[in-house]
């Protein structure tokens, strides 16, 4: 019988694939901002793995997926569009907090006013308005 193993191919999910080609991470001296206090060392330091997943996604996933999330949160104008709008929210406030150090005075009122946006328009969904 073990025989019979041997002239069989493996299944396709079983045979040894190459590694998938990856971008590289991008150039830079150091990932984490020097000297940061204790909270943001903690939340660059969690945040690590996925930023790095995300960098290895195609470049449209995430942009397209956050599209799509923020239309259906234009669309409905019931409890399930101030869902939609949420992980958006979420996910504009932490790259905001993360570029926060790297950003001039423009770059940070603009995240502002686009969480601000964001909120208001949740909070309309949920009902506040």
């Amino acid at each position: 019988m073990a025989d019979k193993r041997r002239e069989r191919p493996a299944h396709p999910l079983a045979q040894h694939r190459p590694e998938q080609r990856k971008r590289p991470l991008p150039p830079g001296e150091q990932f984490f901002t020097p000297g940061a206090s204790g909270l943001r060392k903690k939340v660059e330091q969690r945040s690590a793995a996925p930023l790095v997943f995300l960098f290895q996604l195609p470049r449209w996933i995430a942009p397209a997926l956050l599209v799509v999330l923020l239309l259906a949160g234009f669309a409905v104008s019931s409890f399930w569009g101030g869902l939609a709008v949420l992980p958006v929210i979420g996910f504009v406030s932490w790259l905001a907090y993360m570029s926060w150090p790297s950003l001039d005075t423009k770059g940070r009122i603009l995240r502002v006013a686009l969480l601000t946006f964001l909120v208001l328009l949740a909070a309309d969904r949920f009902g506040a308005f």
